[in-house]
């Protein structure tokens, strides 16, 4: 057998006989789809707490926004109604006019996002119960189908933070231990070379990704939300492929030189936490100001999560995916070629 596909099958027994990685591997990343699938996949609209300062009017502004199914009126002392706007209970105080033709008080923090939207449209609604016409009439046409959910938008952005994940724990925590414990001292002894050690652990994260992870997250997604894939599943392989090669690439230069778990650990959070929240995992990257855009693009995960929502979502083939795949090329060279040469045995 090849040293290297040798090398290769000692990463997956070593895998295996770790009960810990289990969890985080089959386990966790399911739970967290649930999780995060469930609180936005109810099959009934989302209701919005509003909170109504008692006194006089009180009772018809609560009832009037209870009519509307995606608000749920509370009327509550303005003590309450400031605490609960403050802690984020509500995202909208209403309080009504002390006499008769007086104006409605709208309290609200301009900075959460759902606020200024729940402003507009709560004054809306109050509006048309005190008798407004609208000028033309309208329609809403409510879009839940399978591949418009947040559900759909989210998986591809879980599957790229587990091949990000497995790719930093599974290779610069399991080689920097190595290193803790002596054993690449002894490896040193051996004819075995520096790029056949490193590739075998980015060979056995293949492996996984391929056959553990996308099928894992995509066909759980799949059997319990209906999450439909419009692109090719070759695709969706390359697209991990690519992934699994730049997120490696930076294992090994974390890895290269640290010499105690400490400080994998450490380097290990500096890689992860800024992508966690600039790549749109969760949200939207474009929230994010337009000066640190080209940043934020630039980033291998925010690459990896724009390609799997293409063509997970949309459709997209290879081909119009070239620049972020680039991207993820040149993190993934960069990376390797850095950490051959820097890497210490001991």
């Amino acid at each position: 057998m090849p040293p290297l596909a040798r090398l290769t099958l000692t990463r997956l027994r070593e895998f295996i006989r770790e009960p810990g990685t289990i969890f985080w591997t089959f386990v966790f990343p399911i739970l967290l789809t649930v999780a995060l699938g469930s609180a936005f996949n109810h099959g009934v609209t989302p209701r919005t707490r509003v909170a109504v300062v008692d006194g006089p009017g009180a009772e018809r502004i609560a009832a009037a926004l209870a009519a509307h199914p995606s608000l749920t009126p509370e009327r509550v002392p303005a003590s309450d109604a400031n605490a609960g706007l403050r802690t984020g209970r509500f995202a909208l105080q209403v309080t009504p006019p002390e006499q008769t033709g007086g104006a409605l008080a709208y309290r609200f923090d301009p900075t959460r996002p759902e606020s200024p939207a729940t402003r507009t449209f709560v004054d809306d609604v109050l509006q048309r119960d005190a008798g407004r016409a609208d000028a033309r009439p309208v329609k809403d046409d409510a879009v839940s189908a399978p591949g418009t959910r947040y559900v759909d938008w989210l998986v591809p952005g879980l599957v790229g933070m587990n091949v990000m994940a497995g790719s930093m724990w599974g290779i610069t925590f399991v080689i920097v231990l190595a290193r803790q414990r002596r054993l690449l001292k002894r490896f040193a002894a051996t004819p075995m070379r520096r790029p056949e050690y490193l590739l075998s652990f980015a060979l056995a994260r293949v492996v996984f990704v391929l056959c553990v992870d996308l099928p894992l997250v995509l066909g759980f997604a799949r059997v319990t939300f209906g999450m439909p894939i419009h692109g090719s599943l070759a695709a969706v392989a390359a697209v991990a492929l690519a992934g699994t090669f730049a997120f490696s690439g930076l294992a090994f230069l974390c890895a290269s030189r640290a010499r105690t778990s400490e400080t994998a650990v450490g380097l290990i959070n500096v890689v992860m936490v800024p992508m966690m929240g600039l790549a749109g995992i969760f949200f939207a990257s474009s929230h994010f100001p337009d000066a640190v855009q080209p940043l934020v693009r630039a980033l291998p995960l925010s690459a990896m999560n724009a390609c799997m929502r293409a063509v997970i979502n949309e459709g997209a083939p290879l081909s119009a995916l070239l620049p972020d795949l680039a991207i993820l090329g040149t993190w993934g060279s960069a990376c390797f070629a850095l950490a051959v040469r820097l890497f210490r045995w001991t």
